[in-house]
């Protein structure tokens, strides 16, 4: 609807998260008022850039969310996507990266961080002290900030659109919230 309606562009500075909403170098009623900004990271969620998207969101959220719904319960699916959300906001304001974040990537990305814990192949053995499951952590951490660097790097989609922060960020978040929620489901059945 907003990108027939021509609107994106203003969705995206009203909704969307904005660093500099949060580092006073905007005024915030230079970008208006539509959503206070410590919702931004929640709202920025609901505004996508194109069909295509929306789409790749979408499926990602459909294919990884309902197996991890299954095993962490509706109230801990949602703790994981509001905590991506904001973790995702945090890491793209922490690297710098300006304009206005739309897209649920982030909070997707903690969704796909889940799934890999829940449902991945876990080979890795234990590395010294550190226990195998931990390298299984690092390993999936690895992977993911470095696949999301080589797109950042190659530009796909142009390199300012792709909110490679933002997805680092949500799927770490995924990664260190995945169990404890597990754990919460299972001490409140």
């Amino acid at each position: 609807m907003l990108l027939l309606s021509g609107w994106l562009p203003y969705a995206a500075v009203l909704g969307g998260f904005v660093p500099e909403r949060f580092t006073g170098l905007v005024i915030p009623s230079e970008l208006g008022t539509a959503v206070p900004a410590w919702l931004t990271p929640l709202s920025a969620t609901l505004i996508h850039g194109g069909v295509g998207h929306l789409a790749l969101n979408l499926a990602m959220l459909v294919f990884c969310g309902l197996l991890v719904e299954r095993a962490i319960g509706a109230r801990g699916m949602i703790l994981l996507y509001v905590a991506g959300a904001y973790a995702a906001a945090l890491a793209q304001w922490l690297i710098g990266q300006g304009g206005p974040m739309i897209g649920a990537s982030g909070a997707i990305s903690a969704v796909v961080a889940a799934y890999a814990l829940f449902y991945g192949n876990n080979r890795a053995r234990r590395l010294g002290p550190v226990p195998g499951s931990l390298v299984h952590v690092a390993w999936l951490a690895t992977a993911w900030i470095g696949i999301q660097l080589l797109v950042g790097v190659a530009g796909v989609g142009g390199s300012a659109s792709i909110a490679v922060g933002a997805h680092i960020g949500g799927f770490l978040a995924g990664l260190a919230l995945a169990r404890p929620l597990l754990l919460w489901r299972h001490r409140e059945a």
